[in-house]
């Protein structure tokens, strides 16, 4: 048998060393700073994610590492991209744009055309298939009467800690087999270009406002929405958390917005006395 692993000799199969005090020093940061949790079984994970920046930094050591993020806050950053899951496709959780379509639409496009104002909220937009989505569902397949709606005073906000998928979101490029769930018609509106990578139309793209954002830190932010997706990124919160973090949410709709959750999560903390649930992880918000 070999010797044991220790701080000073990677474990078997690992490049660097690695060790549950490096494990629970690096969970400790990536909470404080984004409020995901990172338990004890998650740390073959974390090496896996980390492993690559320690040697892009050319040190031998997950120790060494943190020191280093420690002083260096752009590797820091790089550390907690590497980090978050970021994982999405095209009209996921299609019934939420659905309601969108039949309940908020209709009168949210009458307000537009009338010269009123209309904002929306992609919280945590990873690679920007949820907003694009969003827009789709929403504008069909009629580009002539889009454009009139996007002209108007119309924006959506897309926003995401990991830098690197903002990047891939700003320029709208998938792959063919990424575009593969949206609806035909929608495709050939909105989509342009042949062989395998595809972009979406510059319309769609100059809609939405695409900004770094911490749910857990400052909002610069101050207006409200008339309606909010944050899907599938508070499963990783403990419930303090999550109930923080809906009540702010709910701040920043208006009365007779709509939440939209994922299909696993569900409101906490008493948030849920401002809203009526009108769909699968659909809620309206009726109370300020």
């Amino acid at each position: 048998m070999g010797a044991p692993a220790t701080a000073a000799s990677p474990e078997r199969g690992r490049e660097f060393a690695f060790t549950a005090t490096d494990h629970r020093t690096i969970s400790t940061m990536v909470y404080d700073e984004v409020g995901i949790l990172l338990p004890d079984g998650k740390m073959q994970l974390v090496y896996g994610r980390l492993a690559p920046r320690v040697r892009a930094c050319g040190l031998s050591s997950v120790a060494d590492y943190i020191v280093a993020i420690g002083d260096d806050a752009e590797e820091r950053a790089k550390a907690i991209d590497a980090l978050t899951t970021n994982h999405t496709s095209f009209f996921r959780e299609s019934h939420h744009f659905d309601d969108f379509g039949t309940r908020m639409w209709p009168s949210l496009s009458e307000r537009l055309a009338k010269g009123g104002r209309v904002r929306l909220w992609s919280a945590a937009c990873s690679s920007g298939e949820e907003p694009y989505t969003w827009l789709m569902a929403a504008l069909g397949s009629d580009r002539t009467a889009a454009q009139r709606l996007l002209g108007r005073d119309f924006k959506l906000l897309a926003t995401d800690v990991s830098a690197s998928v903002l990047a891939t979101a700003r320029e709208g490029r998938y792959s063919k087999a990424t575009l593969a769930t949206v609806p035909g018609a929608l495709r050939t509106a909105w989509v342009k270009g042949q062989g395998d990578l595809l972009t979406v139309d510059p319309m769609l793209r100059d809609a939405i406002a695409f900004r770094p954002l911490n749910l857990l830190g400052e909002w610069p932010i101050k207006g409200r929405f008339d309606a909010i997706c944050c899907r599938n990124v508070m499963i990783y919160f403990d419930e303090p958390t999550k109930a923080r973090l809906q009540s702010r949410l709910a701040d920043r709709l208006e009365v007779g917005g709509m939440l939209y959750i994922g299909h696993s999560e569900r409101l906490v903390g008493g948030v849920e006395k401002r809203f009526e649930n009108v769909g699968r992880t659909a809620y309206l918000k009726v109370s300020a």
